[in-house]
C-alpha cells in the first residue's frame, strides 16, 4: 500500500462539473475541498455545492454521490441526497438539500480511498 500512515481521499480536478439545464442555463456543481487525507478511524467531509437548488417540487433532491478507484468504473454511494444504494455501508452517509450537500466518511477504513463525485439529477439530459 503506498499510503500506510494516511488514507488519501482525491476529488476529481479540473474545475466544476457543469451540467446542462435548458433554458435556465448550466448548473455547476462545486466540490470541496480538493483533496483529503484522514488517517484510519478518522472522518472525512465532501461537499458539494449547486447553482441551482436541487429540491425536486415533491420533495426529494436530485443528488447523488460516486466513488471511483483507479482503472474501474464509478460506483453509486448515495441517490437522493441522503439514500445509500444498495452494499454502501452505514458509516458513509449523505445530507443536505437545496443547494448545499455533504458526503460524510466516518471511521475511515483503507478500502475508502479514491475519488469522490457528486453528480445532479435535477435536469435531463446530463452533460458532464
Amino acid at each position: 500500500m503506498p499510503y500506510p500512515t494516511y488514507l488519501l481521499l482525491g476529488l476529481l480536478l479540473g474545475g466544476p462539473l457543469l451540467f446542462s439545464h435548458g433554458s435556465y442555463g448550466q448548473i455547476v456543481l462545486t466540490q470541496s475541498p480538493d483533496y483529503v487525507s484522514v488517517s484510519p478511524g478518522e472522518t472525512a467531509n465532501i461537499n458539494c455545492k449547486s447553482s441551482r437548488s436541487l429540491t425536486e417540487s415533491w420533495g426529494t433532491n436530485s443528488l447523488a454521490w460516486y466513488q471511483q478507484k483507479s482503472g474501474q468504473a464509478p460506483k453509486l454511494l448515495i441517490y437522493e441526497a441522503s439514500t445509500r444504494h444498495t452494499g454502501t455501508p452505514e458509516r458513509i452517509s449523505g445530507s443536505g438539500s437545496g443547494t448545499d450537500f455533504t458526503l460524510t466518511i466516518s471511521r475511515m477504513e483503507a478500502e475508502d480511498a479514491g475519488d469522490y463525485y457528486c453528480m445532479q439529477g435535477y435536469d435531463t439530459p446530463l452533460t458532464q
